[in-house]
């Protein structure tokens, strides 16, 4: 404010004039940004005497309310502008003094840190991938949290399967009450998906053949010990096409064996029972802990199980379309968690999720 202006305010309004004078006087002795704070809620804030005196020039003189409204403003700027000169003083003084008392030798080498890398499930899924790929298969994701349609019936699994059973399965919403009585909605439950092949449906639905498929992902089971956890992850293929065999199915698993664990390890194919593939099998590689002899990991058997295949049961062709007497094909099944454990020799599952840092710098 100029002089004329300020004579003018100390005329019309002493106590205004002699509050700036004082606001002034304080805000030029703050020596803090807390200083500086607590000068500006004083004079500037929503109960300081400058916001009163302004709130209340409808009840001055006719005459001074024009010239008191006018000044008051004008004092109201020139505070909080000089507010902020302060603080930026302040501000430059402290990085001023910090740089005189702080001194960095910028030519030292800096502090380094670890590299990271891709946790070992993430690994054994990105080489799983490159494998497939490698033979002319597309990866193909799907939804996590699933419907029983999909999840289920259209992979032919019965109402009455015990996979259906709150015991096994994580459901989100379940419309049955028990069991026997699954049969009229067994197809409107929604639960977290019990493995990928949900995603083979899926993509049936939308293409026709062939398809050469592979399906990563987590998938959820009520498990939990050495060699089960409730959530872990899966890596399934499916492949239809025109003259396609179980020797295909055989040929395509030795092959895998060979480019993941090595061409020393050896298989065995023996029957079993899915209800999605017809006929069933599970693959068997010898136990990488024991050599074959027999341990605790492989229950003395010198075998262990890593993956359920079969040939895609005609059925499964029905809720998609397909003709099965033109097409056929298989579908097998991987954990990742296990497929890893067999070829590092790992023993206890629950290793991966620990978060031990000593555990995971191994690979």
């Amino acid at each position: 404010m100029d002089d004329a202006q300020l004579e003018q305010l100390a005329a019309a309004h002493p106590e205004l004039a002699a509050l700036r004078e004082k606001a002034l006087e304080v805000i030029a002795a703050a020596g803090a940004d807390t200083a500086i704070e607590e000068a500006r809620v004083r004079f500037l804030g929503r109960k300081s005497r400058l916001t009163e005196i302004l709130r209340s020039i409808a009840t001055l003189a006719p005459e001074l309310r024009p010239v008191v409204g006018r000044l008051g403003n004008l004092v109201r700027v020139e505070l909080e502008q000089f507010v902020e000169r302060r603080a930026a003083e302040l501000t430059k003084a402290a990085l001023s003094a910090s740089l005189e008392h702080e001194r960095i030798d910028v030519t030292l080498p800096g502090q380094p840190f670890p590299a990271g890398h891709e946790h070992l499930i993430s690994q054994t899924m990105r080489e799983v991938e490159d494998i497939f790929i490698g033979l002319g298969y597309r990866i193909a994701e799907g939804p996590e949290v699933e419907l029983d349609y999909y999840n289920f019936t259209a992979l032919n699994t019965p109402p009455s399967h015990p996979a259906r059973s709150s015991h096994d399965t994580f459901w989100v919403q379940e419309q049955r009450e028990t069991m026997p009585e699954a049969v009229v909605d067994a197809d409107r439950g929604v639960l977290l998906r019990t493995h990928t092949s949900p995603v083979q449906v899926r993509v049936m639905e939308a293409q026709a053949p062939p398809v050469y498929i592979l399906c990563l992902g987590k998938v959820y089971r009520r498990d939990s010990d050495a060699t089960h956890t409730p959530m872990f992850h899966q890596v399934e293929g499916l492949v239809v096409d025109e003259g396609i065999t179980l020797a295909d199915l055989k040929g395509t698993v030795a092959h895998f064996t060979r480019e993941f664990f090595g061409p020393e390890r050896s298989i065995r194919v023996r029957p079993h029972f899915f209800p999605f593939t017809e006929p069933s099998i599970e693959v068997d590689v010898n136990c990488e802990l024991c050599g074959g002899t027999g341990c605790r990991s492989c229950k003395h058997s010198g075998w262990l199980e890593i993956m359920g295949a079969g040939m895609v049961d005609p059925n499964v062709y029905g809720f998609v379309g397909y003709d099965p007497e033109k097409v056929s094909g298989f579908a097998f099944g991987m954990g990742v968690e296990r497929m890893a454990m067999l070829k590092h020799g790992i023993p206890d599952l629950r290793l991966f999720y620990d978060n031990d840092v000593r555990f995971l710098r191994q690979f």
